[in-house]
């Protein structure tokens, strides 16, 4: 079996080939046509598939001549991959195996290099620092990468203006636009640049774009004063907005960063009576008086003033941008305080005297007086009238014992104000507040809260709960200590304290008495030691709801045959025929029971020889 095999004659194509057409793009040969009668068959890209449809042919299947038809544009197709067969003419049989064959295209130039757009616009700030690049331009060439044909060279062709310095040069290969020197926005605020890019293909071709660059102004100068000196008169006392407006001019651009101002007082203000503001309209220092001023204390201040931008100064040495230690600019402002007759001033405004309750008329509690001559003073706030201001010497003498209990006093303090008032034209009044703090004595004491209690006959021995009060503070007042101050018979048998709880304390009733009215005598001791001796008053009632006594709107007295006896004892005692001694047994023999009001006549001739009974039986 003799070998087989394809033999190509190599296909040179170039683009842009202007024919003429069909024209011969190359030569097939395979051995096999030695032994039998082929044809030669052609497919795929540019045959009988995209991007092209019959760019390729075969004229004369049995020679194998492989003709193009028209002109090929590299940019748009740089090759096809072609396949070529052998078959027998007669049965079709294909009779080898394929052969795959690139037809590269060959590129010319005929492209242009090509910027995305043909002008483009920037922005950069004046103070631009000279190493950092401008902007970069690119150019695409789609002619064959990497060959001379699509490789791109820039340069910049026209600067307008054309100014010796700055100078805007661009680096050849990368397209980045640099800058030397340094930028002026006074001498030009804007610059338009031609860039030209050409590529290195035969014959050369180029393009070029537009480059506008707008200069945005920065600080390279500072604010000056249009006055190095300012004058100010002012009143004392008085405080006000823009008593001074200060101005300057600025080389820069206005309304920005670079021209706007900043003020600031640097000497003369220590004790911040003054402040400035800037006018965002005009760029003026607005100077107010923000605390007031005193003749007194300081009649001629001089203020300095300084200015500087909101942005921070650059300048340009020997074509290089640099941000310089400046000092900012100042100005003197001398300030003449008007001399006014001030209102009388109290110092401090607020004095306290510290004193004990009690303390007796015609004691001198103090001084207060105004730091001004000739003043009279005058005592406007004394609800109590417990004191006297003296109107030369504003010595305060008590008039009224103090009394730390008075209802005119809130927390202990008493308030009073006095008025100064000079004799100027017209007269001025200053105003000060004393605040006399007492602390208290033991001059109270404690006492029951309620002086008597409604108690229902069916309480049994839940037990009463006794409150007591003191006006004293501490330490004279609670925890209080409770006694029952009678301890006859009649009393430990009827009552019985239980637990203290410092202001109150339980009182049990220790056996079920009669309804009636009760006298329990307390003995109340303060913290230390001092005492008052009180009674209480117990009603023993009936409570039909079980809560509420009863009430007994009208008088019932029963009186039988006993009582008109006990009645007639009383007179016989009153007039002096029975004993007193005898008094009480015969009462208590009798058990009687007075219900609601009795006679006055009756009542007052019982209760005076009853008064020993009081507590252990039975009151009317």
């Amino acid at each position: 079996q003799s070998m087989r095999r394809w033999v190509v004659t190599t296909f040179e194509l170039e683009e842009e080939d202007k024919g003429p057409f069909p024209k011969l793009a190359g030569e097939l040969f395979n051995n096999m046509s030695y032994n039998m009668s082929i044809k030669y068959l052609i497919n795929g890209p540019g045959v009988n598939e995209p991007p092209e449809y019959g760019l390729f042919s075969i004229k004369d299947d049995a020679k194998g001549h492989v003709y193009v038809h028209r002109t090929i544009d590299r940019e748009n197709t740089s090759s096809f991959k072609i396949r070529f067969d052998v078959a027998n003419r007669v049965t079709g049989e294909i009779v080898d195996r394929s052969l795959f064959f690139n037809i590269k295209i060959k590129d010319i130039n005929d492209n242009a290099p090509k910027f995305p757009k043909e002008e483009f616009n920037i922005t950069i700030k004046e103070n631009h620092d000279t190493d950092e690049p401008v902007f970069r331009v690119t150019a695409l060439d789609k002619d064959e990468e990497d060959t001379a044909n699509s490789r791109v060279t820039y340069s910049l062709t026209t600067q307008t203006p054309n100014l010796k310095e700055p100078r805007f040069n661009i680096d050849p290969t990368s397209g980045l636009i640099v800058i030397s020197g340094c930028l002026d926005h006074q001498t030009a605020s804007s610059f338009k640049l031609l860039i030209k890019a050409r590529d290195h293909g035969t014959p050369q071709m180029s393009s070029t774009a537009t480059v506008n660059i707008a200069i945005e102004d920065t600080n390279n100068h500072l604010p000056v004063f249009t006055k190095e000196n300012y004058q100010l008169q002012i009143a004392e006392g008085k405080v006000g907005p823009g008593v001074l407006r200060l101005q300057v001019k600025d080389q820069d651009s206005p309304n920005t960063p670079a021209w706007r101002a900043k003020y600031k007082i640097v000497k003369g203000n220590e004790k911040e009576q003054f402040i400035i503001e800037t006018d965002p309209e005009t760029n003026e220092g607005i100077l107010s008086v923000v605390k007031p001023l005193d003749y007194e204390g300081d009649s001629e201040k001089r203020l300095v003033i300084s200015v500087e931008n909101e942005e921070p100064l650059s300048s340009c040495h020997k074509g290089k941008l640099r941000s310089p230690p400046v000092a900012p600019i100042s100005a003197s402002v001398a300030v003449k305080v008007l001399d006014t007759n001030d209102a009388p001033e109290f110092h401090p405004p607020i004095l306290v005297f510290q004193k004990e309750e009690g303390v007796k008329p015609g004691t001198r509690l103090g001084k207060y007086s105004a730091v001004d001559p000739d003043v009279v003073y005058k005592l406007v706030h004394d609800p109590a009238e417990w004191v006297t201001v003296d109107e030369n010497s504003a010595v305060v003498t008590a008039m009224k014992e103090l009394d730390r209990e008075s209802p005119y006093v809130n927390n202990s303090v008493y308030s009073i104000i006095v008025h100064a008032i000079d004799d100027g034209i017209p007269p001025q009044t200053g105003t000060g507040t004393i605040l006399l703090v007492l602390s208290d004595i033991n001059d109270h004491m404690p006492t029951l809260v309620k002086h008597s209690l409604d108690v229902c006959d069916k309480t049994g021995l839940t037990p009463l709960i006794i409150k007591a009060e003191d006006n004293d503070s501490h330490p004279y007042a609670s925890p209080f200590t409770f006694k029952l101050a009678d301890d006859s018979k009649s009393i430990k048998q009827n009552w019985r304290l239980g637990k203290s709880f410092g202001d109150s304390v339980e009182l049990f009733m220790l056996r079920n008495l009669p309804r009636g009215k009760y006298l329990v005598p307390f003995l109340i001791l303060d913290r230390q030691g001092f005492f008052t001796k009180q009674d209480l008053l117990v009603r023993l009632c009936h409570c039909p709801d079980g809560r509420v006594c009863e009430e007994l709107n009208s008088m019932s007295l029963s009186l039988g045959g006993g009582a008109i006896g006990v009645i007639l004892a009383a007179l016989l005692l009153f007039l002096g025929k029975i004993h007193p001694k005898i008094y009480p047994s015969l009462i208590h023999h009798l058990d009687i029971r007075f219900h609601g009001s009795c006679n006055l006549l009756i009542c007052g001739i019982l209760y005076l020889p009853l008064k020993g009974t009081i507590g252990s039986k039975m009151v009317i």
